[in-house]
């Protein structure tokens, strides 16, 4: 797949879909890589362009050793766009990549026909927590973390039926580079959008796994209550990666929404 050199790095990109056809981003969650979305790709592919990237840190793309901010992560979307020569999207980022698409939402609006955001935050304390988990993986590496985070995404049915999917997750789980995870960690530490995106003015859809534990859906119903005019839907039977595991809900929520907008 070709790489860009994006605001001071090289982003791992790829195209699927339409040419000619308005262009969809998706945008990835800490410690997977642009394949976390293969589940969306024939869906949409008829009605869109679409663009997905490593974002720094993940996947192929660079990930240099120092902290990260969700501003850095939002200039490395815009930067990508600017060097393609795309103009304006849809946008869809699930957990960390929906915290992008808050920033993106309410910084670069110009750029944005309509965006969703899935299993995501406004904010995500306690600090100590995510510096715990940065510990953890500069000292055991990322498979010492693994098995407590599919813990998180998955339910426990579905790690039981699902096991060709899980195996894939964890892959992407432990070929995340460590210093790229724990830049990405500081990131979500020192982030807390909870008042600037009341002042979104595009069409959003904030979608929440019923089950999901660590981003739950009262943080999601917070984004999407806290937006003029947000739209809100759970996925029942679901936990974080709601995209993949209820993806035939997802897709037709996601569709439904797009082409609305």
């Amino acid at each position: 797949m070709p790489r860009l050199s994006v605001n001071g790095i090289n982003l791992n990109y790829r195209f699927d879909g339409t040419q000619g056809k308005p262009v969809l981003l998706f945008s990835n969650s800490l410690m997977s890589n642009l394949h976390m979305w293969d589940a969306q790709i024939d869906n949409l592919a008829h009605d869109f362009h679409i663009l997905r990237y490593d974002s720094r840190g993940h996947g192929q793309s660079d990930a240099p050793k120092g902290d990260y901010t969700i501003d850095m992560l939002a200039d490395d979307a815009i930067g990508l766009l600017d060097a393609l020569g795309i103009e304006k999207i849809y946008y869809c980022g699930l957990s960390k990549g929906g915290m992008v698409g808050q920033r993106l939402a309410t910084r670069n609006p110009e750029r944005l026909h309509a965006a969703v955001l899935c299993a995501t935050s406004s904010y995500m304390g306690p600090a100590n927590l995510w510096q715990q988990r940065i510990d953890a993986a500069r000292a055991g590496g990322m498979q010492s973390i693994s098995d407590g985070t599919l813990e998180r995404w998955f339910t426990t049915g579905y790690h039981d039926t699902h096991l060709s999917e899980i195996s894939k997750i964890r892959e992407m789980i432990h070929a995340t580079p460590v210093d790229g995870f724990a830049g990405c960690c500081i990131a979500i530490k020192d982030m807390d959008q909870r008042e600037t995106i009341k002042t979104i003015d595009l069409p959003i859809l904030v979608i929440a796994g019923a089950e999901d534990p660590g981003t739950t859906p009262a943080m999601n119903k917070l984004i999407a209550d806290s937006i003029p005019g947000a739209e809100y839907i759970e996925l029942p039977a679901s936990a974080h990666f709601c995209n993949v595991q209820a993806a035939a809900g997802f897709n037709a929520t996601l569709t439904d929404f797009l082409l609305k907008h």
